[in-house]
């Protein structure tokens, strides 16, 4: 057996050639709140196909974006460390936009890269989607998607490569665009069979990033709008105009699992299903499930996604696994493990291997989650009302505390009773306030 499968089997894992390792496909929806698929409790669409997915697998309660808000949760999953190492700590924007934040124009090609260890160890690396860690606006000079691992990249407007037919403009989307804003995760699924089909003699690994189901909800031409320079805006986001992207979306999951199952090289393929951050409207909380906090918020509702692993053979059916925490950053040891890939020479990550829950097994941590967001009060965008929280997190357990980076405003709940977050806890266990606090804010003054 060579190395790679030496590896895969001290991992716990069943691969007893490298012929035999899984293809991996992660599929990263936009926006999407904890509860907007009806198999996580949701009534505003119907999602039939991403239902039955979590049926025929595994549903993950507790896991965690790496950010609230897109490119840094992004860095997070594709580094297996905490964005703000790399200076992301908000959208990637302009060059002066960036500045302002305090964060850089793309992600370093030096950072950690999982398509690029999944790719020494022989997988076929694709991108298909959004990318949103450098490239358009006036970040004319991103490195291109080879420098962190893809042997493809087919981006979307912010990338450095982004695909003619979804860019007639130079912006997001347009009326222009050869391949409609309803039809986008369509195209983006078949891209993704043809990397998979045309490399069926080895193990492949794609993100597929979606940009459903950020707003503009753009479910059928009529929903389109656009302005004097052909630029999309969308009109007003209502429940209706949500519910017509979500069950495109489901259809087009719906087809990319059908493809799977009849597939006939006999390799299995792993697929992963989860959100970047959450959403933005919530619509009175009614797609984060009754969690306090939205996109660009730390509360739950901002950064608790819904997450689903299927895979025949591989993830057993049916499982529901309320107990472990997983974040973003766990994904990259553990999609190593599961590959049977070693980590790169000299690696710290800040997650850790959790393979164990795909198994079916409930594995603890050893490491809190940590996350920031609003590194200054004039650069970054925040919810209204309660739903805007301090900037700094820590999650150890069940408890979690907020406060913000002066050391003002310390929050702690107890999620295993109050996953809301209505009860602040910090008076009655003032030691372990005490002590979370300090330990986020060392952290915090640990970043770059």
């Amino acid at each position: 057996m060579s190395i790679l499968g030496l590896l895969a089997v001290a991992a716990g894992l069943t691969l007893a050639t490298d012929d035999a390792r899984p293809n991996v496909v992660i599929v990263y929806a936009d926006d999407m709140g904890y509860t907007d698929l009806g198999c996580f409790g949701g009534d505003l669409a119907r999602t039939p196909n991403i239902d039955r997915m979590a049926r025929e697998g595994l549903r993950l309660t507790r896991y965690y974006s790496a950010s609230p808000i897109c490119s840094p949760s992004r860095c997070g999953l594709l580094t297996g460390q905490f964005p703000a190492r790399w200076r992301i700590t908000s959208y990637l924007q302009t060059r002066a936009g960036n500045r302002a934040c305090g964060q850089d124009d793309f992600l370093d090609p030096e950072a950690p890269s999982l398509p690029r260890a999944l790719q020494a160890a022989g997988y076929a690396t694709a991108h298909v989607g959004k990318w949103h860690l450098g490239g358009g606006r006036d970040v004319v000079d991103p490195p291109k998607f080879a420098a962190y691992g893809y042997d493809l990249g087919l981006g979307t407007y912010e990338s450095p490569e982004p695909h003619p037919d979804l860019t007639a403009t130079d912006w997001i989307w347009s009326p222009r665009d050869p391949v409609k804003r309803w039809d986008r995760t369509r195209w983006m699924v078949d891209r993704t069979l043809e990397f998979l089909k045309e490399h069926q003699g080895k193990p492949c690994f794609v993100n597929l990033w979606l940009d459903d189901v950020h707003t503009p909800w753009v479910p059928t031409e009529g929903d389109q709008d656009a302005g004097p320079d052909g630029k999309g805006r969308g009109k007003a986001s209502t429940p209706e105009r949500l519910r017509g992207v979500l069950e495109e979306l489901d259809r087009q999951i719906g087809r990319l699992l059908d493809a799977i199952r009849e597939e006939s090289s006999g390799r299995s393929t792993l697929v992963l299903f989860m959100s970047d951050n959450g959403p933005l409207p919530t619509f009175e909380r009614r797609r984060t499930g009754g969690l306090r906090g939205s996109k660009l918020s730390l509360y739950e509702g901002g950064i608790r996604m819904p997450f689903i692993a299927w895979g025949p053979g591989i993830v057993p059916p049916g499982a529901i696994n309320t107990a472990s925490v997983v974040g973003a950053v766990d994904l990259f040891p553990t999609l190593c493990a599961l590959a049977g890939a070693p980590l790169p020479d000299g690696y710290r990550g800040d997650g850790e291997d959790v393979s164990a829950f795909l198994r079916g097994e409930r594995p603890g941590r050893s490491k809190p989650l940590l996350w920031e967001y609003g590194r200054n009060p004039d650069s970054f965008a925040h919810p209204r009302g309660d739903d805007r929280s301090p900037n700094v997190a820590i999650l150890e357990g069940d408890w979690k505390l907020l406060i913000n980076d002066d050391g003002r405003g310390a929050e702690l709940y107890d999620l295993s009773t109050d996953p809301e977050e209505r009860y602040d806890r910090a008076e009655a266990h003032p030691d372990l306030a005490r002590r979370l606090s300090a330990e986020a804010l060392k952290w915090r003054r640990a970043m770059p």
